[in-house]
């Protein structure tokens, strides 16, 4: 991954610097496996995913399940459909959403990561994440369920992003302490 250039190749993106997941270390294989849409900013520029506000506002969800803190860095795996920073979104608010051709090039490295680690619970972070596993949906639908497959667990959640206005509704944010409540309930019967 931390070869790859396809998306520079293609000119998708000027100049291709993928943020890779942390060295696998104990615990990661059959845990906790977090995907998002692409790394932001801040992540790029820390080399860390999930390293800006948005990876603040998760591991506080995380906790709310009884996770313990700093878990998200150091337990959970952290992936997304994309490994690159996007840039920034035309109209400037926050991220550029990668494009399905960019998606495609980044696929099989997600699919490898699913099944080397294979991950009895994976979070579905943002719309899509979500809609490359689940198909297309609205979020009032979906945020609060859970899917089980085979032995792995998929369970979407909204975006924790200061952009995303989706949790400024009280019945949106019902939904995700029903979905952090399923959460909790996994993590007990897994023992994550």
């Amino acid at each position: 991954m931390r070869l790859c250039r396809r998306c520079q190749d293609q000119g998708y993106l000027a100049q291709a610097l993928p943020v890779v997941s942390p060295v696998l270390h104990e615990g990661l294989i059959g845990g906790l496996m977090v995907i998002g849409q692409a790394p932001g900013l801040r992540s790029q520029q820390r080399g860390i995913p999930f390293g800006g506000p948005g990876g603040r506002i998760l591991q506080s969800w995380l906790e709310q399940a009884g996770f313990p803190p700093g878990y998200l860095h150091q337990h959970a795996y952290l992936s997304s459909l994309t490994r690159c920073y996007p840039g920034p979104a035309p109209r400037g608010q926050g991220d550029r959403r990668p494009s399905p051709q960019e998606l495609a090039l980044c696929r099989p490295f997600l699919e490898a990561e699913l099944s080397l680690l294979r991950p009895r619970v994976v979070l579905l972070v943002g719309v899509m994440a979500i809609e490359a596993f689940w198909g297309k949906v609205k979020l009032e639908e979906i945020i609060g369920t859970g899917r089980l497959e085979d032995t792995r667990r998929w369970l979407p959640l909204p975006h924790p992003s200061g952009v995303s206005r989706w949790l400024n509704t009280p019945r949106h944010r019902e939904q995700l302490q029903r979905a952090l409540a399923l959460l909790a309930d996994w993590r007990r019967e897994l023992g994550l």
